[in-house]
C-alpha cells in the first residue's frame, strides 16, 4: 500500500493517484467516523463539530480563504456560552494555574514509583525535591489569598513546574516558541473549566507577534528572569 508511513497532516489523507504515487488531500467531513457526544469539539467559529477530523476536515477544505485561516480548535465539548474574562479573574489565573501544574507533577511522580517511565530520570529527579519538601502545600481547594501567600514563601517549588510545561508545549517544532497550534491542546482541555485562559495567553503574548516566548511564558506566571 504505497499510503502505508505516508504521514498527511491533520485534516487531510493519503490517496493514491492513476500513477500509484501517494499525495494527501483533504479529508472529507461527511467520511468522518461517527463520534460519541463527549468527543464533540467547538471551533473558533462557535460551531460545534462531531470531533476533530470533522472539523480539521472541513478546515483544510477552507484553506486560502480568510475563514480556513481563522478557524481553529477552540474547546473540547460542544459550544456553549463562555462568561467574559474580568480583570480581577484573569489577575488570579496564574496562582490557580501554577498550583495545577505543580500538583499534576506531584501525580505523576506518584504514579512514576509504580510504573516508570512517566517523567525522565532528570524530571524525576527535580520533581522528588518538591515532592519530598514538607513544607510543599498538598492538592485542595485552596483561597487566593493561600496561593499567593505560598507562591510568595516556597517560590522555588513553581519554578520547575511552570518550565516544564512549557517545554511539553513546545515540541512542534522544538524552538522556545509557542504557537497557537501547539498551546491548542492545554488550552482546549481547559476553556470549560477555566474560562480567562484564552484572554491569558493573548496578554502573554507581550509583543503581539503571536508567539510566545520562554520570556514572555515565565513573565505571564511571575517567574523571575
Amino acid at each position: 500500500d504505497p499510503c502505508w508511513n505516508f504521514h498527511c497532516k491533520r485534516g487531510k489523507v493519503c490517496h493514491v493517484d492513476k500513477q500509484g504515487k501517494p499525495h494527501c488531500i483533504c479529508q472529507d467531513p461527511a467520511a468522518c467516523p461517527s463520534t460519541k457526544d463527549y468527543e464533540r469539539v467547538c471551533g473558533t467559529d462557535n460551531k460545534t463539530y462531531d470531533g476533530t477530523c470533522q472539523l480539521f476536515g472541513t478546515k483544510c477544505q477552507l484553506e486560502g480563504t480568510k475563514m480556513g485561516r481563522q478557524l481553529h480548535l477552540d474547546y473540547m465539548g460542544s459550544c456553549k456560552y463562555i462568561p467574559p474574562c474580568t480583570d480581577y479573574e484573569v489577575d488570579q489565573f496564574p496562582l490557580r494555574m501554577r498550583d495545577w501544574l505543580k500538583n499534576i507533577l506531584m501525580q505523576y511522580y506518584e504514579r512514576d514509583l509504580n510504573t516508570s517511565g512517566i517523567l525522565t530520570e532528570k524530571q524525576r529527579s527535580k520533581v522528588k525535591k518538591i515532592y519530598q519538601n514538607e513544607k510543599r502545600l498538598v492538592a485542595g481547594n485552596h483561597t487566593v489569598e493561600l496561593l499567593l501567600h505560598d507562591f510568595e514563601k516556597n517560590y522555588h517549588m513553581y519554578v520547575y513546574p511552570v518550565h516544564w510545561q512549557f517545554h511539553q508545549l513546545d515540541q512542534h517544532p522544538v524552538d522556545r516558541l509557542l504557537i497557537h497550534s501547539e498551546l491548542a491542546p492545554l488550552r482546549a482541555s481547559l476553556v470549560p473549566m477555566e474560562h480567562c485562559i484564552t484572554r491569558f495567553f493573548q496578554e502573554c503574548d507581550g509583543d503581539h507577534d503571536k508567539l510566545i516566548s520562554l520570556k514572555e511564558w515565565c513573565h505571564c506566571f511571575g517567574i523571575k528572569e
